[in-house]
């Protein structure tokens, strides 16, 4: 499998380079030069796999040619074996067809640790292999971080500095990549939004210079291993509700539209989906663009959902690619005019095939904590803020009754308690692994919204 860049400019590279690699060097994403395709006959099959066998199926036609190859197997049964839950993803009926994904069995209890626990592994495995050292940088709106942290502790091949936005975390979110005690790990607080620690780790790997000498290397989305391992689990949904036989529809809360991309990618290799729903708090750009063919960035606000406090999201690039006909070109003419005023139109007939497809739900944080005490009162279940967007979204007006909606549970109830106890007055208690989380001594650096500032922290670690 080769990789090209969105931008049509860098290198067309095999699996191992682009898990390197990151972002590519014309400053676009890489995608797979080709979708793999899965028949009826192999997602009938599918279904009677546990988890961990199924995510080395759905992956081995990416990672054909990579030395990780053969070793996929023993490494996703490594991968998935932290989780707590025996199903790994379990879905969970809230009533007739309507479903819910439980993403966040893992050991930082949300979704990101589905690929984050594999790509460390990866990156383990590609770095033996070449006798290689990396140091990764990322930036984190909250649960990214400390999922790429836990996956990289300790490991000797690599240094990891990951950016959180100073004050816009929740604590349960921000204590659990501070307290992490391995030389390795390095957290930065950034005086600033998550989009502006997007821009620095996009500034650092578009510094030439400063990327080869150190060997930058990205665990956010814009690394393809994150989307690769996330597709998955939309597999394994659609299959246990009765696909290929019948489609389904998922509503994912996003902000940076990794995750949902995720989810097309599977409709790609041959997953019958209806319809994306994607839920937005009040920063809304993904919403404001489906209903107005521009994507245009506001402020960003502080709400009770702060891992979708977003105004730049990434990922929608890989998308623009795919419905602009792969013109890598016009991609990179929309993405310099978003760069300079903040702003660009979608093409109105790529547009119309992104709507045909997806759709956008926004939610304020009253709504959100109706939501919960809804889901509370007719399920028992408690939901995080973050899953309650979603399950707004999953329940839109217009959707086909007789198809079933998943939405996607993106985090645990217990990393938000604030916001649980506030909407429900009931409280999630964490697990006991993380139980003494507010004890633990916490290590991170505040930096000003400075690149500069960066380049010398990382200088004086590495």
């Amino acid at each position: 499998m080769r990789y090209v860049s969105t931008r049509g400019r860098a290198p067309t590279l095999g699996f191992d380079d682009v898990l390197l690699a990151g972002l590519a060097t014309d400053g676009g994403l890489y995608v797979p030069e080709t979708w793999p395709q899965f028949s009826a006959a192999d997602l009938t099959a599918f279904a009677g796999l546990d988890y961990a066998s199924l995510a080395a199926k759905v992956m081995a036609p990416f990672v054909a040619g990579s030395v990780i190859e053969k070793e996929l197997p023993r490494l996703t049964k490594q991968a998935y074996a932290r989780f707590t839950h025996t199903a790994v993803a379990p879905l969970k009926q809230l009533s007739a067809n309507e479903w819910l994904l439980e993403l966040f069995h893992g050991p930082t209890l949300a979704f990101k640790d589905f690929a984050l626990q594999l790509v460390g592994l990866l990156f383990e495995e590609v770095l033996k292999a070449r006798k290689q050292k990396i140091t990764i940088v990322g930036a984190t709106s909250g649960d990214t971080g400390s999922a790429a942290i836990e996956a990289c502790r300790g490991r000797a091949n690599i240094e990891i500095f990951i950016l959180h936005p100073e004050g816009r975390t929740s604590e349960v979110q921000r204590r659990q990549m501070t307290t992490v005690d391995a030389p390795n790990v390095h957290n930065i607080a950034l005086k600033g939004t998550f989009d502006d620690c997007q821009d620095v780790v996009k500034a650092l790997f578009a510094d030439a210079t400063f990327r080869g000498e150190f060997n930058l290397s990205a665990v956010n989305s814009i690394n393809w291993a994150r989307i690769m391992a996330q597709i998955v689990y939309y597999i394994w949904a659609g299959v246990r509700l009765g696909a290929p036989e019948r489609q389904v529809t998922f509503a994912v809360p996003t902000g940076n539209f990794g995750n949902v991309f995720a989810g097309y990618c599977a409709m790609r290799m041959g997953l019958p989906v209806a319809r994306f729903l994607v839920g937005s708090n009040r920063n809304d750009i993904l919403t404001r663009y489906f209903e107005t063919g521009a994507m245009t960035i506001e402020g960003v606000q502080p709400s009770l959902s702060p891992s979708m406090d977003i105004q730049v999201s990434s990922n929608f690039e890989r998308l623009l690619f795919e419905v602009s006909d792969r013109d890598g070109a016009a991609v990179s003419r929309m993405m310099d005019q978003f760069k300079q005023s903040a702003s660009y139109t979608v093409a109105p007939a790529a547009h119309a095939k992104i709507t045909a497809l997806f759709g956008g739900r926004r939610l304020d944080d009253e709504g959100t904590k109706q939501v919960m005490r809804e889901v509370r009162a007719s399920t028992g279940e408690l939901v995080d803020p973050h899953t309650a967007v979603g399950i707004y979204a999953a329940r839109s007006e217009g959707l086909d009754p007789a198809i079933p909606r998943i939405a996607l549970a993106t985090a645990h109830p217990a990393k938000f308690p604030d916001a649980v106890k506030a909407a429900t007055g009931v409280s999630s208690p964490l697990p006991a692994v993380m139980a003494d989380i507010f004890n633990r001594t916490e290590r991170f650096q505040v930096l000003d919204n400075d690149l500069d500032a960066v380049k010398r922290l990382i200088r004086s670690h590495v």
